[in-house]
């Protein structure tokens, strides 16, 4: 990457995520000056963990709060805002459909209209596979409609739409990234399949699996993750007539829950545990997977990690940070 972002402002929104915390790290090795939001006190994030916090500058606030947003934006004018706060995860969108399209939803058009009011900042935003919703004709390409159906999706769907919107509209200048599954050391939502996985193995205990285990899915290493945002900042930023375009970026293998969990089970040297499967998921897509040759023809991005290394690479960090399965 060489030193690109040495020295330039950027705005990183979700920073106490799996994804934020990542890409932070990024970020701080290219030297980047660093304005994070942070809405709760995280002290087991990763970015608290390892005492990354007090390197950076942060911003206390929500989303949800526009005037947060427009100080922010207005007061630190930072060249990219990455914008991946978000309410993550499936089950609780779920639970909670309303506080997930207000997170998810309300929380990008503020980010966009701030950044549309200050006039300055180049804008990358998480989307997500789960946008396209479900469809037979598989792999995704940038190129398939929007059409999410359950609430996670749809507040993904409506996430890409408004930066769409904004980029096409405005003028904002807008790169949207959709990533498979992200998955690496540092993410605390046990109720993913891999840190559920490993902390059970961990634990010696046998990993529940939600369904049937047929469900297939497409993954991401988050040290991949954090790299394609940040081409996709610098290339957003050199040409800007990729504004309101997106990108998919996974490994762009067709694994199934149970490859995964089988994969992983060999690696911990566990399989001895079989896992429990349940067959009780609702509400989910039953096949996702992404075509990634538009990120590698017209970014030059290609993944590093095979899903074998990351997993390894995975383990190890909850080998090490999760020292008894309770402390986590």
């Amino acid at each position: 990457m060489g030193s690109y972002w040495k020295g330039k402002p950027v705005f990183v929104t979700g920073a106490t995520g799996l994804m934020g915390g990542w890409l932070v790290k990024a970020l701080m090795r290219e030297d980047a000056e660093i304005v994070a939001l942070i809405r709760d006190q995280a002290p087991k994030s990763m970015l608290v963990r390892e005492g990354l916090i007090g390197q950076i500058a942060t911003v206390s606030g929500d989303l949800e709060c526009l005037p947060t947003m427009q100080r922010a934006i207005a007061e630190y004018e930072p060249h990219t805002v990455f914008h991946l706060a978000a309410q993550p995860l499936v089950q609780v969108a779920k639970r909670d459909p309303v506080g997930t399209l207000r997170a998810n939803v309300m929380g990008t058009w503020n980010v966009m209209e701030a950044c549309r009011l200050a006039g300055t900042s180049n804008v990358v935003v998480a989307s997500s596979d789960k946008a396209y919703g479900a469809s037979e004709n598989l792999p995704y390409r940038e190129t398939h409609p929007l059409q999410g159906r359950y609430p996670y999706d749809v507040s993904k769907s409506c996430t890409d739409l408004v930066a769409q919107m904004y980029a096409a509209t405005y003028g904002v200048k807008t790169a949207i990234a959709r990533c498979g599954n992200l998955f690496g050391g540092g993410d605390l939502n046990f109720s993913r399949t891999i840190p559920g996985l490993i902390k059970a193995t961990l634990a010696g205990e046998p990993f529940v699996i939600r369904s049937d285990g047929k469900f297939v899915r497409d993954f991401l290493y988050v040290k991949d993750a954090a790299e394609c945002y940040l081409i996709l900042g610098e290339k957003l930023a050199e040409d800007p007539s990729i504004s309101g375009e997106a990108f998919n970026f996974s490994l762009g293998e067709r694994l199934t829950v149970l490859d995964i969990v089988n994969m992983t089970l060999e690696i911990m040297d566990r399989t001895d545990l079989k896992p429990i499967i349940q067959n009780i998921a609702s509400s989910e897509i039953r096949e996702q997977y992404l075509d990634a040759s538009k990120a590698r023809e017209r970014l030059g991005w290609r993944p590093r990690y095979g899903m074998k290394k990351a997993i390894l690479e995975t383990v190890d960090w909850y080998r090490e940070h999760l020292i008894t399965p309770e402390s986590a």
